[in-house]
């Protein structure tokens, strides 16, 4: 196979810390609420690392194959389409880092359950195995549902809710329900990445087939629902804290607002879909940061 610094390109480490953010936030809940463990901590981590690589992997390989990443695409060159992996080496990269994810999951589920909560375990696990074929179905096969305009909803579901409410459940093995709005939350941001590059992408994707979301939606239409994304995120975060807390420190996270609504102010001024590639970064490391400082706030 291809050396390091091929698969570390295709890995696409700029999407890594924003699929960290609902375990961060998750976690930090849970720690404000007394439960903590390290090596669940570090097992959630590695197992969310492990779905977001093999997401940008299944998703070179899909779109490449398909013909959607051609001349036409905005962004950075993908693996398959510049030729630096071949189908063969993706296919096994993919398989790979499957198993890999899955091991990592697996350990997660018996670090957390044990023989205890058996039942606990298998709800676990079969949402892992979901996961990861969410992951690979995402731009792979004749019915990918991205091509069908669904990736935001496996994103809102798996970065968002199930990332934080998933991993609270992992250390109090209990619900709470009101961690649901900060859990819409990064779901709502992780959306709002994936809608801000459908509209990047959206007239080579309209061109090569790949009905997305903003394919169906048109280019106002999307920004609109870009705009209700982060500002409905912005609200829940918020709600979760007033009714949490009134304590100044568990708002530090509204500093991260600031790039946030500088990066909306861009979108609404926007003509041209090839400048939206720099606010991918913006908005993924601006969740990253809300995330941070959200924890930060509550465990101080």
């Amino acid at each position: 196979m291809n050396g390091l610094k091929t698969w570390v390109h295709a890995a696409r480490l700029r999407t890594l810390p924003l699929s960290i953010s609902g375990i961060i936030v998750g976690t930090t809940i849970a720690v404000h609420e007394g439960y903590f463990s390290v090596v669940i901590f570090s097992l959630a981590l590695g197992t969310t690392l492990g779905l977001q690589i093999l997401s940008n992997f299944a998703n070179d390989y899909g779109d490449g194959i398909k013909g959607t990443d051609n001349e036409d695409r905005v962004g950075p060159p993908r693996a398959l389409q510049s030729g630096m992996i071949s189908e063969k080496e993706m296919k096994q990269g993919i398989v790979l880092t499957a198993i890999l994810t899955l091991l990592m999951a697996s350990l997660l589920i018996y670090s957390a359950f044990g023989q205890e909560d058996f039942w606990y375990a298998i709800i676990f696990f079969l949402l892992g195995v979901s996961a990861v074929v969410a992951a690979i179905k995402y731009t792979i096969g004749t019915n990918a549902y991205g091509y069908r305009g669904l990736g935001d909803v496996f994103v809102f579901i798996f970065f968002g809710l199930v990332a934080v409410l998933g991993t609270y459940f992992l250390y109090a093995r209990e619900m709470y329900w009101i961690a649901l709005l900060p859990a819409a939350a990064i779901g709502m941001l992780s959306a709002g990445v994936l809608n801000l590059n459908n509209m990047r992408d959206r007239i080579s994707d309209e061109k090569s087939g790949k009905i997305t979301l903003v394919v169906k939606m048109g280019e106002k239409r999307a920004k609109n629902y870009h705009y209700s994304l982060i500002l409905g995120a912005i609200l829940f975060l918020i709600i979760f804290s007033i009714l949490m807390s009134s304590e100044l420190n568990n708002f530090i996270y509204v500093l991260a607002f600031i790039p946030l609504l500088l990066h909306l102010k861009r979108v609404v001024l926007n003509k041209d879909p090839r400048k939206l590639d720099p606010e991918l970064k913006i908005l993924a490391l601006s969740t990253f940061a809300i995330a941070t400082l959200f924890g930060i706030g509550l465990i101080i």
